[in-house]
């Protein structure tokens, strides 16, 4: 397993916070239960099973609803260093 974390543009409602999780968790092989977006901090972080998707998907998820993503990565759960910043 492997943890997202997306740095969200400003989220101006919590109705945007609420969509963002929904299509976050449509993604095949995210652990729906790990989602996690924080409207304060427009942060979204998510588990999920790198052999079914990628961060890409993710984010492409996210995009597909209209809000953009600054900035992505990711790390194996449990790994404390060694994080791989997409973009």
């Amino acid at each position: 397993m492997k943890k997202a974390i997306l740095q969200l543009e400003t989220l101006a409602c919590p109705t945007c916070m609420q969509k963002i999780e929904g299509a976050i968790k449509s993604v095949t092989g995210v652990d729906k239960e790990s989602v996690k977006v924080l409207f304060n901090a427009s942060k979204a972080k998510v588990n999920f099973d790198a052999s079914m998707t990628n961060i890409n998907e993710i984010v492409k998820a996210v995009q597909a609803i209209g809000y953009d993503v600054l900035k992505a990565s990711e790390k194996y759960i449990g790994e404390s260093y060694n994080v791989k910043t997409i973009f």
